[in-house]
């Protein structure tokens, strides 16, 4: 980078960096963003009549395109640039234009906080960057997301440098691995890592006089003589094929092997799932709009973990010690339920054998506050108090501790971290959806939106809970690090200042291996394809079409003049992120939409004073006076009630029965759980370019990623995909089977289970071998906890009891 700048210095390109310099100077404002510095460009490109490399080719063409802020100062220009993804340079030039400096991170955030005007001389540091040092890091950017693999790479590679050393270490697992005290894999018989070499051997021999379907119980007691206790499989051939693998790792460790064979050894049988804010239930409530997509999630992930464990158990010959794995999900019990179940304490998760959402109430410090529902901007001072109690209640309810937290959302991730650390157990981080990155200058201005949202304890309890955490998991790569043109989730809390309370100056490593890509699927007992006839329920169907298209009811707006024109849909919550309004604009503004379509929107909320705070009220009203600045009344039909799941399933199918579309016009979607809903139901889906929809959607040569801020753009996009079903009538059912099949193969729980608990699995065994290094970060940790988070979270608590 240091030459490219040198080269514009010393060319006749620095006129044209000048003159951009300029232009931005004359503007009333000082901090500049990528989209708005890319115009300022193409306007002097287009202004100079440069030739059309100059604006992507040229030095200064490329300088503009790495940049994505500018900070203009008195005396001088700040380039924050991002030549890589996952790296940052900064670069200052002064007001002479005579050289550029390379800036570090603390400089910048200084720089920051003069923006702001709240500029502190001395200021508390947050750097996890030496906690990392020592631990093995990925190189390529390509392969952020990737962790499992590369650790098991790492680990062969360190058992081939030291392969004695490592077979003790081995041995140490085994010799100490139990279920409530039942010694489980080998027992006393083996005493050291070179016996246990040895009498694989000799197992392996014994096994293979054996008849492959023997029952393990038929030769338990002779596979103990040999120091081999159960766990290893349920027949002779699968015992059999579990010592093979580890006598091939003992013996030339490649990654493949270890993957294989450490994914059938037991070694997780108690899990749980923290999701704190969640209205959970599974009867007549799925979470607030805030929470639906977490709740659902949540809910299939405990399912589906129990389910697999169930079978892992079975097929590792546990069954003999009749062992029973437990899935428990953790949540708030609400006194003031409102006609849930949100008050029990115990309540069993349907289709499973032993999986249950525990409730655990907030400690009543205010039972105004307390015995209802808290938004998640507002939980944040019951939360320590709240791990106290569920460790409690969770080590009664296993009867033992568990074997792997997973947390969800920010104030899950935080009790998941308080329990962890207690519990000495395996920590999994799920973000599900990072409010600093929604939130545009929130943490520059969050003086100012603290007493709405928090956002200083929140931000707070992200960092605590993404390095706090043994491995996270991701849905899609732009998660972690976005795209060449933006920044990824994870990423933009690598360097930020939060003025006058901390700078961030490397708040966590984006190329640590604890990042693993593995995104959810959907329940597909209930979004399943429109044309599987034969599951779908007569009864309902009629039902669902009546409700979109029909029905009169003081909860839906609007009715169809022509019903018979393809449909486009739309299911959210009312808030400017999921930006309905957005949409709707985007069809009123458009007459050859109008006419081509109608606009269905699905709410949970049609009526201003239904609304659970201001802003939601906003978008409510916001979306009335569209409707009725465009005349919308014919062509728009709004469903303002919050349907059961399974109706929520058909009426997917019943849109794709009018070969309809689905649009996700989000202004940002970390992932977008409806996207996969829809497209699992058959319907051609549209959603923002903005997030993880990129990588869920094949964009193809059609263009399925739109532009929220783009209105006649995105017309444009529909309007050309309806333009060739018209023109071809198979082009539409094409494209259905298409993104049915992209669901299937690659969106699924079965994959996303048995994948999480091989992570568990691994960076457990990890954990163990790199205790002192993983001991200094949780202290640090602790350390920010105390000294950060609970001053933050006890201001709102003050906050609360005045009420």
């Amino acid at each position: 980078m240091n030459e490219l700048v040198q080269t514009i210095l010393n060319s006749d390109e620095k006129a044209a960096l000048r003159h951009l310099i300029n232009t931005l100077s004359t503007l009333d404002k000082r901090y500049f963003l990528r989209n708005e510095i890319l115009q300022a460009f193409a306007d002097y490109c287009q202004n100079s009549q440069k030739p059309a490399y100059f604006f992507h080719s040229s030095s200064i063409g490329r300088l503009i395109h790495y940049t994505h802020e500018i900070i203009r100062e008195e005396e001088s220009t700040w380039f924050i640039l991002r030549p890589r993804i996952g790296s940052q340079e900064i670069w200052r030039i002064g007001a002479n234009m005579t050289n550029f400096e390379q800036m570090t991170p603390q400089a910048l955030l200084d720089v920051r906080d003069r923006v702001v005007n709240r500029f502190q001389p001395q200021i508390l540091e947050i750097d996890f960057s030496p906690f990392y040092h020592g631990y093995p890091r990925i190189s390529d950017p390509r392969n952020i997301g990737q962790g499992l693999g590369f650790l098991n790479r790492h680990l062969c590679a360190q058992v081939l440098s030291d392969p004695e050393y490592w077979l003790e270490v081995l041995f140490d697992v085994f010799h100490r691995h139990s279920y409530n005290g039942i010694p489980l894999l080998i027992n006393a018989r083996i005493d050291s890592g070179k016996q246990l070499a040895k009498q694989v051997k000799q197992a392996l021999h014994f096994l293979n006089e054996l008849s492959p379907s023997e029952p393990y119980e038929k030769f338990r007691f002779d596979f103990q003589e040999l120091g081999f206790e159960p766990g290893w499989g349920n027949t002779a051939s699968r015992v059999l094929e579990t010592l093979e693998l580890l006598d091939r790792l003992i013996d030339t460790q490649e990654p493949a092997t270890l993957e294989a064979f450490v994914s059938r050894v037991p070694t997780v049988f108690r899990v749980v799932l923290v999701s704190i804010h969640g209205w959970i239930s599974q009867e007549g409530v799925l979470g607030r709009p805030e929470t639906t997509g977490q709740v659902i999630y949540v809910l299939e992930q405990a399912r589906h973990l129990e389910n697999k464990l169930q079978e892992e158990i079975k097929l590792a010959g546990l069954d003999v010690l009749d062992i029973q794995p437990q899935v428990i999900i953790l949540t708030r019990l609400i006194p003031n339920c409102e006609g849930t179940l949100c008050n029990l304490r115990l309540e069993k998760v349907e289709g499973t054998e032993n999986a249950w959402i525990l409730r655990v109430p907030f400690a009543e410090f205010n039972p105004n506050v307390t015995q209802n529902w808290i938004s998640k901007y507002e939980i944040w001072p019951y939360l320590e108090t709240f791990a106290l109690d569920a460790e409690r209640e969770l080590l009664a309810q296993f009867r033992g501790g568990p074997d792997l937290i997973i947390g969800n959302y920010s104030d899950g991730n935080l009790v998941a971290f308080l329990l962890a650390r207690r519990l000495k157990v395996t920590h999994c981080n799920i973000a599900h959806s990072l409010e600093k990155p929604k939130h545009l200058f929130s943490n520059l201005y969050w003086h100012d939106l603290e007493d709405k949202y928090h956002f200083s304890a929140q931000y707070t309890a992200d960092i605590i809970g993404m390095n706090a955490a043994d491995f996270i998991i991701t849905s899609t790569y732009q998660e972690i690090v976005g795209t060449p043109d933006t920044l990824g989730q994870y990423e933009s809390y690598k360097c930020f200042t939060m003025p006058q309370l901390y700078h961030v100056v490397d708040g966590i490593d984006l190329f640590s291996p604890k990042f693993n890509l593995i995104p959810p699927g959907v329940n597909e007992h209930i979004f399943f394809p429109h044309n599987q006839l034969q599951d779908r329920d007569i009864t309902v169907s009629k039902r669902v079409q009546d409700l979109l298209f029909t029905r009169e009811d003081p909860q839906i707006l609007g009715h169809l003049e022509n019903q018979s024109k393809r449909p486009i849909f739309a299911v959210g919550a009312l808030t400017p992120i999921d930006n309905l309004t957005g949409l709707a604009e985007c069809f009123g503004k458009s007459q050859e939409l109008q006419h081509s379509c109608n606009l269905i929107i699905v709410t949970d909320k049609l009526h201003p004073h239904q609304a659970i705070n201001s802003e939601e009220a906003e978008e409510i009203e916001k979306l009335h006076n569209i409707i009725n600045e465009y005349n919308l009344h014919g062509h728009v039909r709004w469903v303002g009630m919050q349907l059961p799941i399974t109706d929520l399933g058909e009426t997917y199918r019943v849109i794709a029965d009018f070969q309809g579309i689905f649009v996700h016009f989000a202004r940002f979607e970390a992932f977008g759980r409806s996207i996969l809903e829809a497209m699992s139901s058959g319907l051609p889906t549209f959603a923002t370019q903005f997030g993880g929809s990129l990588e869920i959607i094949e964009d193809g040569e059609n263009g399925f990623h739109l532009n929220p801020t783009d209105l006649e753009g995105t017309a444009k996009t529909i309007l050309n995909f309806i333009d060739q079903c018209n023109s071809y009538l198979e082009h539409w059912y094409k494209i259905s089977e298409l993104v049915i099949q992209r669901i299937r193969n690659k969106y699924n729980w079965q994959l996303h289970t048995k994948q999480l608990l091989l992570l568990a699995k691994i960076y457990s065994f990890w954990n163990f071998i790199n205790q002192e290094i993983g001991e200094a970060k949780a202290r640090y940790v602790e350390t920010l906890f105390h000294l950060l988070y609970k001053p933050r979270a006890e201001k709102i608590l003050e906050q609360h009891m005045q009420r």
